[in-house]
């Protein structure tokens, strides 16, 4: 005799939906990481990080000869990247020329870059950079932050150092890079700023999709921080319809807001935003992707 079990299998679990305002550069990264916890991603840029022909110029000055001879680069004795946007644009500055720009002979020159940024420092922008790679010493803090990288750079003595950093554009410049700045000059360095590459505010587009959500049944299970001018330019599209951070959080009160570490986290903090999840380890975005992921399975116990 063959019993049937007429009772309707039990409903699949929901499947969690995590919004990220990470910009397009680093969109692909992030993505693939929810993706592979099984999670929904929702991507809602908040702000562009971009080169432009003028930035991009700009860097090339530093190349450009003057007096007939000496190149601006050899004035510096190292160049600082905070971000990886910031070498990629240098890349594309000195793939425009055919001589490198740094001569060959000289004291060692340093360049340094955070976590896995670094990986863009590779043989071929160093050869692109100088015709000696043995000049080249590359120097990546073991904490991935602007204040871990002065103390790894050390004492200036004096010396120039380039530091290629955004124009920020429609938003309140957040204090990472003056503090990165300070930080360098006290270290008896002299700090030149290069507007390597642009951050502007995204527009309200995609605060929409966010708010939409958001509204939803279920709405957002987590939002994702990965620099403080995306959560500017996210209280500002939402100040642009008379909205606040307040009914995202009343819409969705267990929503858990993670930020790609502290850095991120204090700026967020200061506009407002409270924090609930900080990675410890934020040399990659999977620092805070697996944080994040043991917060929410707190929530299945």
């Amino acid at each position: 005799m063959i019993v049937l079990n007429l009772q309707p299998p039990p409903p699949l679990p929901a499947t969690r939906v995590v919004a990220f305002t990470t910009p397009k550069n680093y969109a692909g990264r992030l993505s693939h990481l929810i993706n592979s916890k099984g999670w929904a991603p929702l991507w809602c840029p908040t702000v562009i990080v971009e080169s432009t022909s003028q930035t991009i110029a700009s860097i090339q000055h530093c190349f450009s000869l003057k007096n007939g001879q000496i190149s601006p680069l050899e004035e510096f004795s190292a160049i600082a990247f905070t971000s990886r946007t910031g070498i990629t644009a240098f890349s594309e500055a000195l793939a425009e020329i055919k001589t490198p720009p740094l001569p060959p002979h000289g004291e060692s020159f340093i360049l340094s870059a955070l976590g896995k940024d670094s990986e863009l420092l590779d043989e071929s922008f160093i050869n692109k950079l100088c015709e000696n790679p043995g000049r080249i010493r590359v120097l990546v803090p073991p904490v991935a932050t602007p204040t871990a990288m002065v103390e790894s750079i050390g004492l200036g003595q004096g010396k120039k150092l380039l530091c290629p950093v955004p124009l920020v554009i429609g938003l309140e410049e957040p204090p990472v890079v003056p503090k990165f700045l300070a930080d360098l000059t006290r270290k008896g360095w002299i700090p030149i700023r290069l507007n390597a590459y642009e951050t502007r505010w995204a527009g309200l587009q995609s605060v929409l999709q966010l708010l939409r959500k958001s509204e939803e049944e279920g709405g957002l299970d987590a939002i994702v921080f990965t620099s403080t001018g995306e959560v500017e330019g996210l209280l500002k599209s939402l100040e642009e319809m008379g909205l606040d951070w307040g009914i995202i959080r009343q819409r969705c009160p267990r929503m858990v807001v993670a930020a790609h570490g502290p850095v991120t986290a204090a700026g967020a903090e200061a506009l407002g935003v409270g924090i609930d999840v900080v990675s410890s380890r934020f040399d990659s975005f999977n620092g805070v992707v697996d944080a994040l992921a043991y917060r929410l399975k707190s929530f299945d116990s």
